[in-house]
């Protein structure tokens, strides 16, 4: 149950993030329920193996910065996501970044608001 809600709350900040950045772009509610589907996905899949990546790559900075490091990757991951669909356009790396950081803030206050998901 907890996924499903967790998969809703991802939905809510993808289809928030597109009303709110003029870069990011969502058909509809419905769309953004697929790309956060298609998202976590590749978040669950190669998430972990980016940052290992990094933290090898910058001889462990990654890990110190590790924050940052996650918003990179994020950033990363909604760009093969908007690769990947099309219900998801994404008009630069600058515009994936800042939808990543605005899913996380996104998704981060709903947690905050309603605690016991």
């Amino acid at each position: 149950m907890s996924l499903i809600i967790s998969w809703l709350i991802l939905s809510l900040a993808v289809w928030v993030t597109a009303a709110v950045l003029p870069g990011f772009h969502v058909k509809d509610f419905k769309s953004a329920i697929i790309v956060a589907a298609i998202f976590g996905v590749l978040n669950f899949l190669l998430g972990w193996l980016l940052f290992a990546v990094f933290t090898i790559a910058t001889l462990g900075l990654a890990w110190l910065l590790a924050f940052i490091t996650g918003w990179i990757i994020n950033a990363l991951l909604l760009a093969l996501t908007d690769r990947l669909t099309d219900r998801l356009k994404i008009d630069g790396f600058g515009w994936a970044l800042g939808g990543a950081l605005l899913i996380s803030i996104v998704a981060a206050v709903v947690q905050f608001v309603l605690p016991g998901i």
